[in-house]
């Protein structure tokens, strides 16, 4: 049941912190730093119990070794895309691991992710992703499987590499759009002005939200731009680099565990780095 899933994923509260350690399926090597070393990575952050770990196929069975009841839930990543180096390559793609829900049905994931990238001047790659969810998706409803679609809006970048675009006027009918095509669970980039994420709310419809964390920032903007998102409505959160990247990767997992579940204020919650 895709319901028994999804509360696998959602607290008590409600709210999800889903810790992704997925960047080594992107082959960019400024995306593996704290990452080195997979069993210590996923032991550190499951020893800090977030609701879910978000990985690949190769190293999930890692997080699933673990024994017990109480190890997070798994987040299958279902795709592989080239868009994140630097320089980029002469030609983008975004290609769907083969038979990627049975993989998520074996592996006992919790749900499955796929991105929906839009990027300056490549309509190939945007059609690719528009086809990867919706080949997931039936695929979803048959095996009772969550789909989680990663709306990300890129700005052009003269110097290679794509980089977030936080204007609110292209991430909301992207937003949109994901909801449309049919995700049951949206994890969508901050605006510029979180003050606003509220609107992205809105737009999602019903579909709870969870912001994705994007590159390292201070521990002070991550807290608090969390507390932000928080009470703008999102439902939780999906960082990466800002936790595992840290010198006290389960300090930051249980600081944010802290805002999302229990509503503690960013100063509270930064006593768990101490």
């Amino acid at each position: 049941m895709k319901s028994a899933r999804i509360n696998r994923l959602f607290g008590t509260s409600g709210n999800c912190f889903d810790v992704a350690i997925d960047h080594g399926m992107f082959n960019e090597k400024t995306f593996i730093p704290g990452i080195e070393n997979m069993t210590k990575a996923i032991q550190v952050i499951a020893d800090a119990a977030p609701d879910a770990i978000q990985l690949p196929p190769g190293t999930a069975p890692i997080l699933q070794s673990i024994k017990g009841k109480n190890r997070p839930a798994l987040v299958l990543r279902t795709d592989i895309a080239n868009v994140y180096g630097n320089p980029l390559p002469s030609s983008l793609f975004s290609e769907v691991i083969d038979r990627a829900v049975e993989q998520g049905v074996v592996l006992d994931a919790a749900c499955v992710v796929v991105n929906l990238l839009l990027l300056p001047n490549q309509p190939e790659v945007y059609r690719a992703c528009v086809r990867n969810v919706n080949s997931l998706k039936r695929e979803c409803e048959i095996y009772g499987m969550p789909l989680m679609v990663e709306p990300l809006v890129m700005q052009d970048n003269s110097h290679g590499a794509y980089m977030v675009d936080g204007n609110i006027d292209k991430i909301l009918p992207l937003v949109r759009q994901a909801v449309e095509l049919g995700a049951d669970i949206i994890k969508a980039d901050p605006c510029d002005d979180v003050s606003e994420y509220h609107r992205v709310i809105e737009i999602a419809q019903t579909i709870p939200v969870l912001v994705r964390g994007g590159g390292r920032v201070s521990d002070a903007e991550i807290l608090s731009r969390t507390k932000t998102l928080m009470e703008q409505g999102a439902r939780g959160i999906v960082y990466g680099r800002n936790v595992v990247q840290h010198a006290n990767p389960g300090g930051m997992t249980r600081a944010l565990m802290a805002i999302v579940h229990e509503g503690a204020s960013a100063e509270a919650a930064a006593k768990h780095l101490a």
